[in-house]
């Protein structure tokens, strides 16, 4: 990871996504008691058959701290990453990672009846852009990915800071962690065999 002027992801296919996703979060989180109940993530919902759920319920938040967090840390790894970013890889990498995270939670993860937050797709991003840096021969990359799933392992074990929970005002979702960034290597390891047949 090379940080310098020239290497900031300023090109429009690079931070276009991200741009997108902060304006829904934002527009989501002024509008939250009118479009709440029909957007979040909620297990019976869904089960009842508002499948859109398992997509829109991400772009929501509990407090203005929890947007702020998971804005802060869309733009770190974008920041970090966005240079591998364009608009298609992006966009996918999210949807996928944001879908297989949703129905993770829903039949694997019985005791989250509700969720909202970009958290658990961020973990996602964050092992693609740590595993495109190991493909890049960045050697930062080991340090991201091995940091990831230590962080990881240490809130399946001990839980989540009491601290975060406090600030957003709910539980944090540490399973959302866990199915996002395994489904971020799902999608890091399709990417590396694409660009290796190119």
């Amino acid at each position: 990871m090379k940080i310098a002027l020239k290497n900031i992801p300023l090109s429009f296919h690079q931070y276009a996504i991200v741009l997108v996703i902060a304006l829904l979060s934002i527009t989501a989180f002024l509008f939250d008691e009118l479009l709440s109940g029909n957007l979040i993530f909620h297990r019976q919902a869904i089960i009842s058959g508002e499948y859109w759920r398992l997509l829109t319920g991400h772009i929501f938040h509990t407090n203005g701290f929890h947007l702020m967090l998971n804005l802060s840390a869309m733009c770190l790894l974008w920041f970090i990453h966005g240079h591998f970013y364009n608009l298609k890889n992006y966009s996918v990498l999210l949807l996928f990672t944001a879908l297989c995270t949703s129905l993770a939670l829903l039949y694997l993860s019985p005791d989250i009846i509700q969720y909202v937050g970009l958290s658990g797709v961020l973990h996602g991003v964050f092992v693609w852009g740590a595993v495109m840096d190991i493909y890049e021969k960045e050697k930062t990359g080991y340090l991201l990915f091995i940091g990831v799933w230590l962080k990881i392992a240490h809130e399946q074990i001990y839980g989540a800071s009491e601290e975060v929970s406090s600030l957003i005002n709910a539980s944090v979702a540490i399973d959302a962690h866990l199915w996002g960034a395994i489904f971020g290597l799902v999608f890091a390891l399709y990417t590396v065999v694409q660009k290796k047949n190119k």
